[in-house]
């Protein structure tokens, strides 16, 4: 599971338990209360009934997504409660700082990736991003070509399009872990969830139709609103 993939090392703290698990955290009134910053889930009902795409596919990865957001705020608050306590040199401390990265990423590239799904059709053919991403890889359909096999690559993580602002071009990634291997500096502007949850309900192991059926349903205008 995406949530234990890599685990605490003797925390023993109060709640440890539901980090782990993903369930929804029960005192986030507490942690508004303590000054932590609390994340809420986005509501992304616009991906139900996209083509290609079952609703309990979508429901149960929104669910996953909600863990994430969870998991955040449980970890900010324990860390804030453990700088209070003068704990902020403990391993406990270190592991649920570390721990954290993973949490906060998973909850925001979720949210990246259902921003840019809900849309029907291609790009606008006089838009920015046809215009640059043919600049960066020749064409849009040879910038595809690479995306798509970049997605198809064995494994499981995020297959993202980054904008490199310095060199002023387009760069496909693929991301293991959601705190891991991102490129420094870089603008994400197409972000797709290649972990088995986004799509093995509806397609089993037929990744390669499951990536058609994202591309059936980005929201070019969304994407075209992230580059800078």
């Amino acid at each position: 599971m995406d949530l234990s993939r890599r685990g605490f090392v003797g925390l023993g703290l109060a709640g440890l338990g539901m980090i782990l698990s993903g369930q929804m955290v029960s005192s986030l009134a507490e942690v508004k209360k303590e000054g932590v910053m609390v994340y809420s889930p986005k509501d992304f009902s616009k991906c139900l009934g996209m083509e290609g795409f079952s609703d309990t596919l979508i429901k149960n990865h929104l669910s996953l997504y909600q863990g994430y957001v969870a998991n955040t705020n449980k970890l900010l608050e324990s860390t804030t409660n453990m700088l209070k306590e003068g704990k902020a040199h403990t391993p406990e401390f270190a592991e649920l700082k570390r721990r954290l990265g993973w949490e906060f990423n998973g909850m925001r590239l979720h949210e990246y990736y259902f921003q840019n799904l809900g849309g029907r059709g291609a790009p606008r053919p006089e838009g920015r991003f046809m215009k640059e991403i043919s600049q960066s890889f020749g064409s849009y359909e040879e910038w595809q070509k690479e995306f798509k096999a970049v997605g198809s690559m064995r494994g499981i993580g995020w297959v993202i399009l980054y904008q490199d602002l310095e060199a002023k071009r387009y760069l496909n990634f693929w991301i293991n872990e959601h705190d891991v291997g991102h490129p420094a500096g870089l603008n994400p502007v197409l972000i797709m969830d290649v972990f088995e949850h986004a799509y093995m309900v509806d397609y089993g192991l037929k990744k390669g139709d499951y990536i058609e059926a994202f591309f059936r349903n980005i929201d070019w205008a969304v994407v075209e609103s992230r580059i800078r």
